[in-house]
């Protein structure tokens, strides 16, 4: 099978493909044949050397689509569409930047694909990493209501696109923050009732409070998403496209506004298949769910994908094909 592989961290080139042997799978696990996995950040920071308990040589990885090719205690039927996202991939061992990949069966969702003779494996590919991320933020993290006011602080990454998408048709007001007026759009397309422009002081300029924030960006935009909530209200830090990890000198009597509550969601195995991943995809299938995919490549363009990803030009998920 061909992978892509890296050895050391460093810039995209460090990412090579390369030959090697189909991986057989061991009681409990499957053999899944990979036909597209979608870009996270998580990897891009892995590639740069922030992940410092993931062991090179490693294919990265937290996520993929594909069919079952073996499944030696048949806990899952041959050729079933299948996705995996988490639970150690590309981590713990081989992830989804290959042809196949061996996956523990506990950690992986079959799901059917109504009404269509071929699979969108472009869009389904964009799916279960995000859909996981932006359920699981607003309605485990966030505990989203109907009625309710929330601000997505970076409204154009895949995940704030989905969950503005997701929270709108739960019947939730959606703000949505971008740097660039030009983004209104396809912001707008997903749902959002408002677009606001982030300069970094979004609490300045708004006038009424909302109930929750799901944080995007980061600690770089965190305190002053804790004062865009009102009494009551929560802030949910999900992402870090402002690739910045810590916060210096983080005082919070100073920091947390009185009753406003700080939580995280990071997502874990459990919280993948807690996913209602099929009926989401469902709604993606019927457009009442939003999925914008940005950008689509193929396994040997996985340097110029990754480049894309850092250099934030995607618009949208970042999907590859095998």
């Amino acid at each position: 099978m061909r992978a892509a592989v890296i050895y050391q961290p460093g810039d995209p080139k460090v990412l090579k493909l390369e030959n090697r042997a189909i991986p057989t799978p061991k009681p409990g696990q499957v053999l899944i044949s990979i036909k597209v996995f979608g870009l996270n950040r998580s990897e891009l920071f892995t590639r740069q050397g922030h992940s410092p308990n993931v062991a090179f040589p490693r294919i990265l990885g937290i996520e993929c689509v594909g069919i079952v090719s073996f499944c030696p205690g048949n806990e899952l039927p041959k050729d079933a569409i299948v996705a995996t996202a988490m639970g150690g991939m590309g981590r713990d061992f081989d992830g989804g930047y290959a042809e196949y990949t061996v996956i523990p069966v506990k950690n992986v969702k079959v799901v059917r694909w109504e009404g269509e003779e071929e699979v969108d494996w472009v869009t389904f590919g964009a799916v279960p990493e995000m859909l996981q991320t932006a359920w699981g933020s607003l309605f485990k993290s966030l505990r989203i209501k109907k009625g309710e006011r929330l601000l997505i602080r970076g409204g154009t990454t895949s995940v704030g696109l989905a969950a503005a998408s997701i929270a709108k048709n739960h019947g939730v007001y959606v703000a949505s923050s971008t740097r660039k007026q030009e983004n209104e759009g396809v912001i707008k397309e997903s749902g959002a009732d408002e677009v606001v422009i982030d300069d970094g002081k979004i609490a300045e300029k708004i006038g009424e409070k909302f109930d929750k924030v799901l944080e995007l960006v980061g600690t770089t935009t965190l305190e002053d998403s804790l004062r865009c909530v009102k009494e009551g209200g929560s802030v949910c830090m999900t992402g870090m496209v402002g690739n910045q990890w810590e916060l210096e000198r983080f005082s919070p009597m100073d920091k947390i506004p009185t009753a406003v509550s700080l939580t995280t969601y990071s997502g874990g195995p459990e919280d993948f298949m807690a996913t209602p991943l099929e009926d989401l995809v469902k709604q993606v299938q019927e457009g009442r769910l939003k999925v914008k995919v940005g950008k689509v490549f193929k396994l040997e363009e996985i340097v110029e994908a990754h480049r894309c990803m850092e250099e934030n030009r995607a618009g949208g998920k970042i999907v590859v094909l095998t």
